[in-house]
């Protein structure tokens, strides 16, 4: 990491009780840094944070970024919008609000202060791509009509504001487009491709591939992107990405679920469903530009990540590994 300033910092952290955003107030804390979390806890849990709460340097909001938020600040890491499938597809004309109503009440609270601010953008902006690996200058190739549509445009949308706020009110924004992530405390039930197959694996239930298991994704364990954003953060005006942050290394679903069973010692069988609308074939990120601009990459390799990931959900999980 680069060196922070000296001077103590009060940062506001939006979707702060979710997989990332309480790991990123870890990070922040530890550096001495005041933290405002602000959550609606509508795919997130209080779990996440609960070791915080006696920490002087840390405030729990309970409030939903679609409602204009009030309050001084030095920072701004815009994280809150559900990122898996399971819980964007759940209500998705809230979580299209989230990303766009959101988006703008955090600008302007970021312009009033005149502080920067950070979006959690996504790699899901480039849609099912045709070009591999993704680039930052690639458009994307994104259904607006289908399932996947409100988390998909929504961060889109979201991009939008941000460079529209950048250009026309000279806003220091910073745009993170984050490709698939895991480590500990992620949630259980979120439909993400690590926590389902852990969960199974370690439950001694059918780990479920959809189609052939033929698609691939890159991993990228959740320390390693932590770094990337908070580089970003720090990084200088004139860089604002957007920017890719995840792990080049790309591996096949079926590989995926492979190595988990390995790592857990598991007997679960492997089955096969049918692929839903509009998954993507591909996804890996080029990160030429994180290296040249933040001097940074992922470090922390899968067979490590997903050993300390399992670590977790062995505990999380225990008396329904030892019923199982």
């Amino acid at each position: 990491m680069p060196p922070i300033s000296d001077s103590r910092k009060r940062i506001l952290v939006t979707g702060g009780a979710g997989f990332l955003g309480s790991h990123l107030i870890d990070r922040l804390l530890d550096q001495g840094h005041e933290v405002i979390c602000v959550d609606n806890l509508f795919s997130s849990t209080k779990r996440n944070i609960d070791h915080l709460h006696a920490n002087p340097r840390f405030e729990f909001m309970r409030h939903d970024v679609c409602f204009p938020l009030y309050v001084e600040v030095d920072e701004i890491y815009n994280l809150a919008c559900p990122a898996s499938p399971i819980h964007y597809q759940h209500d998705p004309i809230q979580t299209l609000k989230t990303s766009v109503h959101g988006a703008i009440n955090m600008l302007g609270l970021a312009k009033r202060l005149k502080c920067p601010i950070l979006q959690a953008s996504t790699s899901e902006v480039y849609g099912d791509p045709v070009i591999h690996p993704q680039t930052e200058d690639y458009w994307g190739n994104v259904n607006p009509i289908g399932p996947r549509s409100c988390y998909d445009e929504g961060k889109r949308a979201a991009e939008t504001l941000f460079f529209d706020y950048h250009r026309q009110h000279a806003l220091p924004v910073k745009v993170a487009r984050i490709f698939n992530t895991y480590g500990p405390r992620m949630h259980r039930q979120d439909g993400r491709v690590v926590s389902n197959f852990i969960v199974q694996a370690l439950l001694g239930q059918p780990i479920t591939i959809y189609g052939d298991g033929s698609q691939t994704r890159s991993f990228c364990y959740v320390d390693d992107l932590l770094d990337g954003l908070m580089r970003l953060m720090v990084s200088p005006p004139d860089v604002t990405g957007p920017i890719n942050i995840g792990n080049t290394r790309e591996y096949t679903i079926l590989q995926l679920a492979e190595m988990i069973v390995e790592i857990t010692g598991s007997r679960s069988e492997i089955v096969r469903l049918p692929i839903p609308q509009d998954d993507p074939r591909q996804r890996q990120p080029d990160i030429t530009k994180a290296r040249e601009v933040l001097g940074w990459e992922p470090t922390v390799p899968a067979q490590q990540g997903l050993e300390r990931t399992v670590v977790y959900f062995r505990e999380f999980l225990g008396a329904e590994i030892a019923a199982a």
